[in-house]
């Protein structure tokens, strides 16, 4: 037993070149191992969450890189983040978000510990495209397995992006969408997002 479940999906589409797919992945490395994350999983009931890495993009293409890992201190957590940035980019194109959720609904689904809050934090830079399973219909799958779904918006030149991931993406209660101005960001809004997830 432990305290979260939470899958990070990741957008990894064609629209992210590389010097922009390895600030993402340095900045899941970085919020994972960030003090204050580690404050917020150590001030829980168990002290321990379970963290995976999915990387979407393709309709039906979105692929676990990182299975599931148990952070419970700074070492657990320096594992997690070298497994983030050791894993190879998954092949994937445009947006398909439904497909995303589908397969981290599954992932939590096969969990190897039980926790009593399910989270998939999706973070990406465009809306839904593409999706072989309906963006709507993985939402209300995911809830109605007590799944909360929470997004972190990469706005970049898309200011409306948040709004879009509101109104489309989040599910759940209390589901909520933070954004990030560039992916240089990106970093500092995850962390502050994993701390509000976990606290």
């Amino acid at each position: 037993m432990i305290d979260l479940l939470l899958v990070l999906a990741i957008d990894a589409s064609g629209s992210i070149d590389a010097d922009e797919f390895r600030l993402q992945r340095e900045g899941c490395a970085q919020a994972i191992t960030h003090p204050d994350v580690l404050a917020a999983i150590g001030s829980g009931p168990l002290g321990a969450i379970g963290i995976a890495l999915v990387e979407w993009g393709a309709p039906g293409g979105a692929a676990t890189v990182v299975g599931w890992h148990r952070i419970d201190g700074a070492a657990a957590a320096q594992a997690m983040a070298g497994a983030v940035m050791a894993a190879p980019r998954s092949p994937q194109s445009w947006n398909a978000i439904g497909d995303a959720v589908e397969h981290s609904t599954s992932l939590l689904a096969a969990a190897p510990w039980r926790a009593d809050e399910k989270v998939i934090d999706v973070s990406g830079d465009a809306p839904d495209m593409r999706s072989l399973r309906p963006l709507e219909e993985a939402r209300q799958a995911a809830e109605a397995r007590g799944i909360v779904i929470n997004a972190l918006a990469i706005e970049g030149d898309r200011p409306g992006l948040r709004q879009t991931y509101e109104a489309t993406v989040i599910a759940g209660p209390g589901a909520f969408v933070m954004a990030a101005e560039s992916r240089a960001d990106f970093a500092r809004a995850l962390r502050a997002k994993l701390v509000r997830e976990i606290a």
